[in-house]
């Protein structure tokens, strides 16, 4: 931000100043000196108008198993109300997660799990490409951040929005998906980063930074990517992508940036071969089935009772699209469908949704099949919806 620009405030609602005061309380309480700071995804939210609760809590003195001992003891001797044990997941620096997370929900005042975590500076050993995650200070915990837009904190003691990499706040203006440290290092400490950028990118519809998308490009960081990073990690982010509002352009970026393969990773030996064009073949059609989606409108997903939500059947409408150019095609070691092994091996999905999208392409063949048959006969008349009919309001 420039010299003398006025800093961006935050408002809470009224349940988040509930929530933080509690929170405050349990540091006064404890006599404690710790700084609170919600951090990431909720800070980046507020300030472009958005609602969340997503809140993540970063902590400068504590970890965040330890601060919510202090939470839990505090109910139990000011509050007499008794909480949830708190869930710990802990690190695993092997696959790129660095940090101990403790979750905690205050039942007296919400419903909503908040997330608490220390702030943390990372040192490698020599030799040792896995690094040791110290207390760190919050400027060398935001640079640590993936994004910029991500790496800004809104401090509860201070009530203040802390851009301590000074470029945060305006990418987030701008547009922009930046890394806070050179994007090749930033990838190297956790290769899913790629992965969010481009979530984040087509989320808001901002810009990759030219040196993000090199970065992403390079051969070390799409083998880290290959070879560090679990497929239910990979999975979690590609459906996050294809439940967003813009999968279409989620799905260019990984094509443009040579990711295709790795994400969507195919059996060794398919009957057809995979060709070097398919990832071009199968962006293709889901930019066609979404431009077709968008023209005829909401009304060509219908929900209701008993049946799939709208976002659901777009959801499995989106993959579908995705996986057409390789329905087709099988894997010689189980003589099954090459797309029942990129849901359920290659993301790690539900094989329920491998199931329907398997039924949605066999059934889109015997449609193909029937307008080949009526357009032979010149019996095929074009359909179109009326506005006024009440089905079609759904």
């Amino acid at each position: 931000m420039a010299a003398g620009a006025q800093q961006p405030s935050i408002v809470p609602t009224e349940l988040e100043q509930q929530i933080f005061g509690r929170l405050l309380d349990v540091v006064h309480h404890g006599g404690l000196g710790t700084q609170l700071r919600v951090a990431g995804g909720w800070v980046r939210d507020k300030l472009l108008g958005k609602n969340s609760t997503d809140i993540d809590i970063a902590l400068d003195d504590l970890t965040g198993k330890e601060f919510c001992e202090k939470i839990t003891d505090y109910y139990e001797k000011v509050i007499s109300h008794e909480l949830k044990t708190p869930c710990v997941i802990p690190c695993k620096p092997g696959q790129s997660k660095h940090l101990e997370t403790a979750k905690i929900i205050l039942s007296d005042i919400s419903d909503i799990t908040i997330d608490f975590v220390n702030l943390r500076s990372e040192k490698y050993a020599e030799n040792s490409r896995i690094p040791t995650a110290e207390y760190g200070m919050p400027e060398e915990d935001a640079f640590r951040r993936d994004l910029t837009i991500n790496s800004l904190f809104y401090n509860i003691n201070t009530n203040l929005v802390e851009d301590l990499t000074r470029r945060g706040l305006e990418d987030l203006k701008k547009g922009l998906i930046v890394t806070p440290l050179p994007a090749k290092v930033t990838f190297l400490d956790d290769p899913l980063r790629v992965l969010r950028a481009i979530r984040f990118a087509a989320r808001f519809s901002f810009t990759l930074a030219e040196n993000l998308k090199e970065a992403a490009s390079d051969e070390k960081v799409k083998l880290n990517l290959r070879s560090k990073i679990s497929r239910e990690r990979i999975g979690q982010e590609v459906d996050h992508m294809m439940s967003g509002k813009y999968p279409v352009d989620a799905m260019c970026h990984i094509r443009d940036l040579g990711l295709f393969y790795i994400v969507f990773a195919f059996p060794e030996k398919t009957v057809p071969p995979v060709l070097d064009k398919h990832d071009w073949l199968c962006v293709s059609h889901i930019e066609a089935a979404w431009n077709l989606a968008q023209s005829i409108g909401c009304s060509v997903f219908r929900g209701g009772s008993g049946s799939m939500s709208q976002d659901e059947q777009r959801r499995l409408c989106m993959y579908s699209a995705l996986f057409t150019p390789v329905r087709n095609m099988v894997y010689t070691k189980k003589k099954e469908e090459v797309v029942r092994y990129i849901i359920g091996n290659s993301l790690k999905l539900n094989g329920s949704d491998a199931e329907a999208i398997v039924q949605i392409h066999a059934a889109s063949d015997k449609f193909a099949d029937l307008i080949i048959f009526l357009e032979s006969n010149g019996n095929l008349e074009t359909v179109k919806e009326n506005p006024n009919d009440p089905i079609s309001k759904g």
